[in-house]
């Protein structure tokens, strides 16, 4: 069963809740182990208890703290706190590029502990930084990223085919990386994201130091990967950008989930109605309690 990110928020909703322990408590063994199976297929990524703590100057300090969501096919989740939060630790925990002190995520039903490198391979990623090998061309460069993740040869031509007429770099494909400009650059990375057909992307930033038709050849792109029904993360500080792009919202501070919903629950649960006032509740009381709003 998919979801196309906008139907169905109960089931979704409800979903979620097996991520959260206390939410099921007085629920039997055997209805839990039935719900988990019949909810399973809503879920292409799941985040279970991430903790992540670091050392600087003799003092501990938790940057990411029993941290616990879920995402759906098709729908665009939003990461979203101030620098500082949590984010970007989050996403490398789930990339696999640091190790969490605990908890774990599933990326398609695998566990990202028990089976990394399958786990790696259904994940999609593009950051701020474009990361183009200047002396390859577009065509090159991108054929080569889809030979790393397995992708078969002729696959990857059509993919490709398909993923520069979406993106509108038919143009650039047989020109050296290093001569493009950067919205170019940018356009080119986002196909790179999706070369291997990912069911699951994180987006850290994508929207960071791009002029207005960059940042919406950014939305573009996220319509089109809720429109194929991947499961997306954008890890931003831009909340107004954020009210745009994401159906559902979870807001970070100092490494813990402070709200989680839609925006209409996150307004009755805040009584704000944008994020903007929500996050200066929250750095202004900072004891908050935690909320899920349902």
């Amino acid at each position: 069963m998919s979801c196309n990110g906008y139907a169905d928020w109960n089931r979704i909703r409800t979903a979620v809740a097996i991520l959260s322990p206390r939410r099921c408590v007085g629920w039997g063994s055997s209805a839990l182990r039935q719900f988990r199976a019949t909810t399973e297929n809503l879920l292409m990524l799941q985040i279970h208890g991430l903790t992540k703590r670091f050392v600087a100057e003799n003092e501990t300090v938790c940057a990411v703290d029993d941290l616990s969501f879920a995402v759906a096919p098709g729908e665009v989740f939003g990461l979203l706190g101030p620098n500082g939060a949590g984010k970007t630790t989050t996403l490398r925990m789930v990339l696999g590029l640091i190790a969490p002190d605990s908890g774990d995520a599933e990326v398609a039903g695998i566990p990202t502990s028990t089976d990394p490198f399958t786990a790696k391979a259904k994940l999609g990623f593009v950051s701020a930084s474009d990361g183009v090998y200047p002396w390859l061309s577009v065509r090159e460069m991108l054929l080569y990223f889809a030979d790393l993740y397995g992708v078969d040869p002729n696959h990857a031509s059509e993919r490709l085919r398909t993923l520069a007429e979406v993106m509108d770099i038919q143009g650039l494909l047989d020109r050296r990386a290093g001569t493009l400009s950067t919205g170019q650059r940018q356009r080119v990375t986002l196909v790179r994201g999706l070369i291997h057909d990912p069911p699951v992307m994180l987006l850290d930033e994508p929207t960071r130091g791009l002029d207005v038709v960059g940042v919406q050849t950014i939305f573009r792109y996220i319509s089109h990967l809720r429109q194929e029904g991947k499961a997306v993360v954008v890890c931003t500080h831009r909340l107004d950008e954020a009210e745009r792009l994401c159906d559902r919202f979870g807001l970070l501070h100092r490494g813990r989930m402070q709200y989680e919903g839609n925006l209409s629950e996150l307004r009755r649960v805040t009584g704000r109605n944008h994020l903007v006032e929500m996050f200066d509740d929250l750095m202004n009381h900072s004891s908050s309690p935690i909320e899920t709003a349902t």
